[in-house]
Protein backbone atom coordinates (compact mmCIF):
# COMPACT_ATOMS: atom_id res chain seq x y z
CA UNK A 1 0.00 0.00 0.00
CA UNK A 2 1.30 3.66 -1.13
CA UNK A 3 2.13 5.85 1.88
CA UNK A 4 -0.27 8.60 1.38
CA UNK A 5 -3.31 5.70 1.09
CA UNK A 6 -1.61 4.42 4.73
CA UNK A 7 -1.90 7.89 6.00
CA UNK A 8 -5.80 8.19 4.26
CA UNK A 9 -6.97 4.78 6.00
CA UNK A 10 -5.72 6.52 9.12
CA UNK A 11 -7.42 9.41 8.64
CA UNK A 12 -10.75 7.31 7.54
CA UNK A 13 -9.98 5.09 10.75
CA UNK A 14 -10.36 8.08 13.26
CA UNK A 15 -13.14 9.44 11.46
CA UNK A 16 -15.22 6.17 11.93
CA UNK A 17 -14.86 6.33 15.59
CA UNK A 18 -15.73 10.08 15.90
CA UNK A 19 -18.88 9.51 13.98
CA UNK A 20 -20.38 5.76 14.23
CA UNK A 21 -23.78 4.99 13.02
CA UNK A 22 -23.18 6.20 9.42
CA UNK A 23 -26.29 6.69 8.21
CA UNK A 24 -28.42 8.48 4.51
CA UNK A 25 -29.99 11.78 6.10
CA UNK A 26 -32.99 11.95 3.19
CA UNK A 27 -36.31 10.39 4.50
CA UNK A 28 -37.78 7.78 1.80
CA UNK A 29 -40.03 5.26 1.16
CA UNK A 30 -38.97 4.09 -2.90
CA UNK A 31 -36.65 4.68 -5.71
CA UNK A 32 -38.55 7.31 -6.41
CA UNK A 33 -39.08 9.54 -3.60
CA UNK A 34 -34.92 9.00 -3.12
CA UNK A 35 -34.88 10.77 -6.75
CA UNK A 36 -36.86 13.50 -5.82
CA UNK A 37 -35.56 14.14 -3.32
CA UNK A 38 -32.19 14.31 -4.61
CA UNK A 39 -32.81 16.70 -6.77
CA UNK A 40 -34.44 18.47 -4.08
CA UNK A 41 -30.74 18.83 -2.16
CA UNK A 42 -28.62 20.54 -4.55
CA UNK A 43 -27.45 23.24 -2.38
CA UNK A 44 -29.98 22.74 0.68
CA UNK A 45 -29.71 20.73 4.11
CA UNK A 46 -31.34 17.27 3.93
CA UNK A 47 -34.14 18.72 7.21
CA UNK A 48 -35.28 21.13 4.75
CA UNK A 49 -35.41 18.51 2.46
CA UNK A 50 -36.93 15.91 4.49
CA UNK A 51 -39.91 18.48 5.80
CA UNK A 52 -41.16 19.71 2.52
CA UNK A 53 -40.84 15.55 1.14
CA UNK A 54 -43.29 14.86 3.64
CA UNK A 55 -45.71 16.98 2.48
CA UNK A 56 -44.83 16.58 -1.42
CA UNK A 57 -45.10 12.80 -1.12
CA UNK A 58 -48.48 12.67 0.35
CA UNK A 59 -50.15 14.84 -2.28
CA UNK A 60 -47.97 13.58 -5.30
CA UNK A 61 -47.01 9.67 -4.71
CA UNK A 62 -45.99 8.67 -8.14
CA UNK A 63 -44.39 10.27 -11.18
CA UNK A 64 -47.82 10.46 -12.78
CA UNK A 65 -49.17 12.73 -10.24
CA UNK A 66 -46.12 15.15 -10.70
CA UNK A 67 -45.66 14.95 -14.30
CA UNK A 68 -49.40 15.93 -14.45
CA UNK A 69 -49.13 18.43 -12.78
CA UNK A 70 -48.51 22.17 -13.34
CA UNK A 71 -45.37 24.04 -12.85
CA UNK A 72 -46.80 26.37 -10.76
CA UNK A 73 -48.00 24.35 -7.95
CA UNK A 74 -44.98 22.19 -7.87
CA UNK A 75 -43.09 25.25 -7.93
CA UNK A 76 -45.04 26.53 -4.45
CA UNK A 77 -44.53 23.00 -3.10
CA UNK A 78 -40.64 23.01 -3.12
CA UNK A 79 -39.81 26.46 -2.65
CA UNK A 80 -38.97 26.25 0.42
CA UNK A 81 -35.60 24.20 -0.66
CA UNK A 82 -34.29 27.16 -2.42
CA UNK A 83 -33.65 27.37 -6.26
CA UNK A 84 -37.51 26.14 -6.57
CA UNK A 85 -37.79 27.41 -10.26
CA UNK A 86 -35.35 25.34 -11.52
CA UNK A 87 -35.69 22.22 -8.98
CA UNK A 88 -39.74 22.11 -9.95
CA UNK A 89 -38.72 22.10 -13.79
CA UNK A 90 -36.11 18.92 -13.04
CA UNK A 91 -38.52 17.15 -10.62
CA UNK A 92 -41.57 17.63 -13.17
CA UNK A 93 -39.15 16.71 -16.29
CA UNK A 94 -37.21 13.66 -13.83
CA UNK A 95 -40.94 12.40 -13.27
CA UNK A 96 -42.00 12.36 -17.08
CA UNK A 97 -39.05 10.64 -17.87
CA UNK A 98 -39.90 7.92 -15.67
CA UNK A 99 -43.21 7.94 -16.64
CA UNK A 100 -42.66 7.76 -20.36
CA UNK A 101 -39.47 6.03 -20.81
CA UNK A 102 -39.02 4.04 -17.79
CA UNK A 103 -42.75 2.82 -17.17
CA UNK A 104 -43.23 4.53 -13.95
CA UNK A 105 -39.57 3.03 -12.43
CA UNK A 106 -36.61 4.72 -11.21
CA UNK A 107 -33.33 2.99 -13.32
CA UNK A 108 -30.77 1.08 -11.60
CA UNK A 109 -27.97 1.77 -14.00
CA UNK A 110 -25.65 4.88 -13.94
CA UNK A 111 -25.90 4.73 -17.57
CA UNK A 112 -29.93 5.73 -17.61
CA UNK A 113 -30.36 7.55 -14.51
CA UNK A 114 -28.10 10.22 -16.25
CA UNK A 115 -30.25 10.80 -18.99
CA UNK A 116 -33.10 11.73 -16.46
CA UNK A 117 -33.33 15.64 -15.80
CA UNK A 118 -31.45 17.18 -12.77
CA UNK A 119 -29.56 13.87 -12.40
CA UNK A 120 -25.55 14.15 -12.35
CA UNK A 121 -23.14 11.65 -10.92
CA UNK A 122 -23.21 12.56 -7.62
CA UNK A 123 -26.83 12.08 -8.03
CA UNK A 124 -26.78 9.00 -9.60
CA UNK A 125 -24.32 7.82 -7.29
CA UNK A 126 -26.09 8.14 -4.48
CA UNK A 127 -29.26 7.30 -6.08
CA UNK A 128 -27.64 3.75 -6.65
CA UNK A 129 -26.23 3.48 -3.63
CA UNK A 130 -29.24 3.87 -1.04
CA UNK A 131 -32.06 2.66 -3.76
CA UNK A 132 -30.48 -0.23 -5.11
CA UNK A 133 -27.56 -1.35 -3.01
CA UNK A 134 -25.13 -0.51 -5.87
CA UNK A 135 -21.32 0.85 -5.14
CA UNK A 136 -20.29 2.28 -8.40
CA UNK A 137 -18.45 5.58 -6.70
CA UNK A 138 -18.13 7.83 -3.98
CA UNK A 139 -20.60 10.87 -3.60
CA UNK A 140 -18.81 14.40 -4.29
CA UNK A 141 -20.42 17.26 -2.52
CA UNK A 142 -18.85 20.19 -0.90
CA UNK A 143 -17.87 18.42 2.38
CA UNK A 144 -16.25 15.66 0.03
CA UNK A 145 -14.32 18.34 -1.80
CA UNK A 146 -13.30 20.75 0.29
CA UNK A 147 -11.83 17.92 3.08
CA UNK A 148 -10.59 15.59 0.24
CA UNK A 149 -8.74 18.99 -1.21
CA UNK A 150 -7.28 19.80 2.66
CA UNK A 151 -6.01 16.24 3.54
CA UNK A 152 -4.11 16.03 0.32
CA UNK A 153 -6.14 13.35 -1.16
CA UNK A 154 -6.79 15.36 -3.91
CA UNK A 155 -5.20 18.29 -5.87
CA UNK A 156 -8.30 18.15 -8.73
CA UNK A 157 -11.34 20.63 -8.02
CA UNK A 158 -13.78 18.77 -10.97
CA UNK A 159 -16.23 16.37 -8.46
CA UNK A 160 -15.70 13.04 -11.11
CA UNK A 161 -11.54 14.23 -10.96
CA UNK A 162 -12.09 14.07 -7.16
CA UNK A 163 -14.03 10.78 -7.31
CA UNK A 164 -11.02 8.90 -8.97
CA UNK A 165 -8.64 10.25 -6.88
CA UNK A 166 -10.59 8.79 -3.94
CA UNK A 167 -11.49 5.56 -5.06
CA UNK A 168 -8.10 5.32 -5.73
CA UNK A 169 -7.29 5.58 -1.99
CA UNK A 170 -10.13 3.81 -0.52
CA UNK A 171 -11.56 0.31 -1.09
CA UNK A 172 -14.49 -0.24 -2.31
CA UNK A 173 -16.29 -1.47 1.24
CA UNK A 174 -15.94 2.34 2.36
CA UNK A 175 -17.07 4.22 -0.66
CA UNK A 176 -20.98 4.50 0.22
CA UNK A 177 -19.88 5.99 4.09
CA UNK A 178 -16.72 8.27 3.24
CA UNK A 179 -19.46 11.21 2.43
CA UNK A 180 -20.90 10.54 5.83
CA UNK A 181 -17.62 10.52 7.63
CA UNK A 182 -16.43 13.84 5.44
CA UNK A 183 -19.83 15.72 6.03
CA UNK A 184 -20.15 15.53 9.34
CA UNK A 185 -16.09 15.98 10.56
CA UNK A 186 -17.15 19.35 7.34
CA UNK A 187 -20.18 20.25 9.91
CA UNK A 188 -18.75 20.12 12.89
CA UNK A 189 -15.08 20.71 12.96
CA UNK A 190 -13.25 21.47 9.36
CA UNK A 191 -15.66 24.49 8.10
CA UNK A 192 -15.38 26.02 4.84
CA UNK A 193 -14.67 29.56 7.01
CA UNK A 194 -13.34 28.76 10.24
CA UNK A 195 -11.85 25.38 10.76
CA UNK A 196 -11.44 24.61 14.34
CA UNK A 197 -7.48 22.53 13.57
CA UNK A 198 -6.37 22.69 17.29
CA UNK A 199 -9.13 20.38 18.38
CA UNK A 200 -9.12 18.17 15.15
CA UNK A 201 -8.94 14.65 15.37
CA UNK A 202 -6.61 14.05 12.19
CA UNK A 203 -4.90 17.55 12.22
CA UNK A 204 -1.50 15.16 12.96
CA UNK A 205 -2.88 13.59 9.63
CA UNK A 206 -3.52 17.13 7.76
CA UNK A 207 -1.53 18.81 5.93
CA UNK A 208 -3.40 21.98 5.84
CA UNK A 209 -4.03 22.09 9.46
CA UNK A 210 -2.76 25.30 11.41
CA UNK A 211 -2.56 27.34 7.75
CA UNK A 212 -5.92 28.97 8.11
CA UNK A 213 -4.88 31.01 11.06
CA UNK A 214 -1.49 31.71 9.71
CA UNK A 215 -3.33 33.09 6.34
CA UNK A 216 -5.63 35.27 8.39
CA UNK A 217 -3.03 37.03 10.22
CA UNK A 218 -1.12 37.73 7.01
CA UNK A 219 -3.85 39.22 5.70
CA UNK A 220 -5.13 41.25 8.46
CA UNK A 221 -7.23 39.41 9.84
CA UNK A 222 -9.32 39.29 6.55
CA UNK A 223 -10.58 36.20 4.94
CA UNK A 224 -9.87 36.36 1.22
Amino acid sequence: MKESSKKAQKVLSSLKKLYPNPRHYLVFNNTFELLIATILSAQCTDAKVNEVTRGLFERYPGPGDLAGEGIEAIEEAVRPTGFYRNKAKAVKAASKEILERFGGRVPGTMEELLTIPGIARKSANAILQHGFSKVEGIVVDTHVSRLASRLGWTANRDPVKIEGDLTSLFGREDWIWIPFYLKNHGRSVCRARSPKCPGCAVSNLCPAAGSFGRDNRRRGGKRV
